[in-house]
């Protein structure tokens, strides 16, 4: 199977995803949510399965939600409803895999799209790597997992920080605070995740499954919580706060377009 937006790659009992956006940075739509689910259900079907990688192509591994889309709509409310709908049913299939998943991240991750983070295994960044909500800044309410997952890794009082502050974590941070596992080599992100991967796959499978069954035991209470965060989200994003952040997130794209156009 291959799709424009996320394309698979397997290698032995390692399957790859690739967010293929680049253009775009990677933004997160309901179209390519749908890819990505659709990727997923292909990974499962591969006999011998042993572990996933996620990763994205391009500089960013994903700006999150597409804010251009998000604002271009008739409903925002309707619209934003049925994006983190998409996006909750991918970070919970990710969680169900029946293999462990490696997250490889270079650039930034920003918005929705720190859920993909949240829920791997384990989670190489670059130097390069940042993790920003913009929830503050946009005048929206997180999304994607900032408030009912991230203080399960990193802390209350440090997520708290995070995002009240709209106080980006960088890579360094993100190793020290249990974010992230290691830092890794821009130029050798993908060959030591598909390394990690393979590690893991030379592991007996049984045992690898019993434990990462155990340590997702609390995945109905997750999905609980992700329910909380989408309805916040979608209630806020109809506020006056929400008119004035994201009209002001637009114009401030218009004046870097138009900067960039000038010779």
């Amino acid at each position: 199977m291959h799709n424009p937006m996320v394309t698979i790659h397997p290698d032995g009992p390692v399957v790859i995803l690739t967010l293929n956006r680049p253009e775009q940075g990677n933004s997160l739509t309901p179209e390519l949510l749908t890819a990505l689910l659709d990727a997923i259900a292909v990974a499962r079907q591969y006999r011998g399965l042993r572990a996933v990688v996620l990763q994205a192509a391009g500089q960013t591994f994903s700006r999150g939600s597409d804010i251009t889309a998000l604002v271009s709509q008739a409903d925002r409310a309707t619209y934003a409803a049925h994006l983190l709908d998409c996006l909750h049913r991918v970070i919970l299939e990710l969680i169900d895999l029946p293999a462990p998943l490696i997250v490889a991240v270079q650039g930034p991750v920003n918005g929705s799209a720190i859920g993909f983070v949240l829920v791997a295994d384990v989670v190489l960044v670059t130097p390069e790597a940042t993790f920003t909500a913009y929830a503050t800044t946009l005048g929206l309410g997180p999304e994607g997992g900032w408030a009912t997952l991230l203080p399960r890794l990193i802390g209350q009082r440090r997520a708290a920080e995070t995002l009240l502050l709209e106080r980006s974590i960088s890579a360094a941070e993100a190793v020290a605070w249990g974010l992230a596992n290691r830092l890794i080599p821009t130029s050798h992100l993908t060959e030591e995740a598909q390394a990690i991967a393979h590690q893991i796959a030379a592991q007996f499978p049984g045992s690898v499954a019993c434990a990462r069954r155990l340590l997702w035991r609390e995945r109905d209470q997750l999905a609980e919580a992700l329910r909380c965060e989408r309805e916040t989200f979608c209630v806020q994003i109809q506020s006056i706060e929400a008119d004035i952040g994201l009209k002001a997130f637009l114009d401030r794209q218009r004046a870097l377009s138009q900067m960039e156009a000038e010779p």
